[in-house]
């Protein structure tokens, strides 16, 4: 049968990489799992995720001042197969044949996924510039060893936002639909089909981003994001009704959908201890369309604590809540600074 990515790293760490590095530095401490981009790290990988990118992939992270030791003598010592599998190959992000374990400090792992040094504690602007992705290519992976627990404190770190930051997510998709449920029935009535179906299946994304954080999960990047939704333990509830309103054939049904969805949505928000209302639906003016009570994002601004989570603008949120842009998303530099053309090095462009 064969081994699924990360199956495949443990045991080329275990049987190859590891007493390598042991027989040179023995007591030198270290940690290893497969982190960073790829289908494996978040365990959705299959037959076909092995066409590019797949392999002998494997993060080592070592002091600041073995990182060229280690690499150079992995470059030597490394076979050139281990379990059927080439340890040498290129990427679509760097054509240069070359071994994939990428030896690096925690803190260059941290900053070359999120964009911040999350071996530290990170502050409001840090959280906000962070993606679900980001943090799962640090933390969905599995951990091979951890000599001192570097990388153990940092995944612990990252663990869930802040509290008063997460009401502030939690409100910002409210407000995201809020800004634009009302043009399902809008466009539909008009006679444009085309543009109620894409308004509605937008905000079928928002819900999916919603359910995320109702249940304290990371979201993954889009390809993934409805995979990761259905297997949530309660706000899958809510697919049903997104799944009614992306295949209905008119706009009523459509809306019908979506707001089966939020009312559910609305419950486990309830239940998952943060405040909402008794419907979060309300009629659009004196219009057949429904809207969002202002009450829903109001209970969260005003349940924050903080002063400069307060202080944030409302209905911004995160950089995945304010841009979709793949440009942005995938390179932690432009996260930071929109517009930068300037960017290191990453895999996170492309994923299996």
């Amino acid at each position: 049968m064969d081994l699924s990515g990360t199956e495949l790293s443990r045991s080329y760490f275990v049987d190859v990489v590891e007493p390598l590095v042991r027989e040179r530095w023995p007591r030198m401490p270290c940690a290893a799992a497969r982190l960073g981009s790829g289908s494996d790290v978040l365990g959705f990988d299959d037959a076909m995720s092995r066409d590019h990118d797949w392999g002998l992939r494997l993060n080592l992270l070592v002091p600041a001042g073995a990182v060229a030791g280690v690499d150079g003598h992995l470059r030597e010592r490394l076979p050139e197969t281990f379990a059927g599998h080439p340890t040498r190959f290129a990427t679509t992000w760097d054509p240069v044949v070359r071994h994939r374990v990428q030896v690096e400090t925690a803190r260059d792992l941290a900053v070359s996924r999120l964009g911040v040094d999350a071996t530290r504690e990170l502050v409001v602007e840090d959280w906000l510039s962070l993606t679900g992705q980001a943090v799962l290519e640090v933390t969905a992976g599995p951990v091979f060893a951890d000599d001192v627990g570097e990388l153990g404190g940092m995944r612990q770190r990252l663990e869930w936002y802040p509290d008063d930051l997460w009401r502030y997510a939690v409100a910002t998709d409210w407000d995201r639909v809020a800004q634009e449920l009302p043009f399902v029935g809008r466009a539909g009535e008009r006679g444009d089909d085309l543009g109620s179906r894409v308004v509605a299946a937008r905000l079928a994304g928002v819900a999916l981003h919603l359910g995320h954080l109702l249940e304290r999960r990371w979201p993954p990047y889009a390809k993934w994001l409805g995979t990761s939704f259905a297997g949530l333990p309660r706000a899958a509830l809510a697919l049903d009704p997104l799944e009614r309103a992306l295949t209905a054939s008119s706009w009523r049904q459509r809306e019908d959908g979506l707001a089966g969805a939020l009312r559910a949505l609305a419950v486990l928000q309830r239940e998952v201890g943060l405040p909402t209302v008794d419907d979060p639906l309300e009629p659009f003016w004196d219009r057949p369309y429904r809207g969002v009570r202002d009450t829903v994002v109001a209970v969260l601004e005003a349940d924050i604590i903080d002063p400069a989570v307060r202080a944030l603008p409302r209905g911004i949120g995160s950089v995945e809540q304010w841009s979709d842009n793949v440009g942005v998303l995938v390179h932690p530099a432009r996260r930071h600074t929109p517009g930068s053309a300037t960017h290191p090095a990453t895999d996170s462009s492309c994923e299996l």
